[in-house]
């Protein structure tokens, strides 16, 4: 899943974008209104977190701009913490609101819910036949026995339990696993892909040549 962090305040934005990444996300950033403005409409991103108080566009007018052309889920982190001002964030189209100082395991928890909710999920669980996905704890069974996953190979089949039964496109697959940095080789898909059914099975995950993958079950 691929998260914008959107935050003039360096130090927090890099700790919120770093404990991301290390859960697995990909992560691209941006510290102004206007560079965050041209990164959210130009990908697809699953979660945006936006700062409330910004250099150059403040969060709610950029929220604003992103409600006419996305549906992109919206958290919005800031300090302002009154009624009137969870107000006004809700109603130009946020999708949360949570109040500095916060903890980053609050922040993930949500960020998890809101992915859930945008596919369409209640559950943090996935069943997708033999194989079960904890969205929660990040974890992975098989035939009821777990299976260890890279960090990598983990987002490619959360992303793929997430449109199950669905053609998942190379391009779709490229926009929400690798963020602005990657330097990836135009394999590397194929090779995450070949791991997964090594490691599951290999009739679990589908090939539309020419269309991307699909994970039946």
């Amino acid at each position: 899943m691929r998260i914008l962090v959107v935050d003039d305040e360096e130090t927090l934005r890099c700790s919120i974008a770093q404990s991301l990444r290390e859960t697995g996300y990909a992560v691209d950033e941006a510290n102004n209104g206007i560079d965050a403005e041209i990164k959210a409409l130009a990908l697809d991103y699953d979660v945006v977190l936006l700062d409330w108080m910004l250099p150059g566009m403040s969060g709610i007018e950029l929220l604003k701009k992103l409600r006419i052309k996305r549906s992109t889920p919206v958290l919005i982190l800031t300090a302002r913490d009154s009624i009137q001002d969870r107000v006004v964030g809700l109603d130009h189209g946020a999708d949360d609101y949570l109040v500095k100082p916060f903890s980053l395991s609050e922040l993930h928890a949500r960020i998890r819910a809101l992915i859930r909710r945008s596919a369409g999920h209640a559950s943090n669980h996935i069943v997708a036949g033999p194989l079960t996905l904890d969205l929660g704890a990040k974890k992975v069974q098989f035939s009821g026995k777990d299976v260890v996953l890279t960090a990598r190979e983990y987002s490619l089949l959360e992303l793929l339990a997430i449109y199950k039964g669905k053609v998942v496109t190379r391009t779709l697959i490229y926009d929400h696993i690798f963020d602005e940095d990657d330097d990836s080789l135009s394999n590397i898909v194929d090779v995450h892909i070949s791991h997964l059914r090594k490691k599951l099975s290999h009739d679990l995950i589908e090939t539309r040549r020419g269309q991307g993958y699909i994970l039946h079950g």
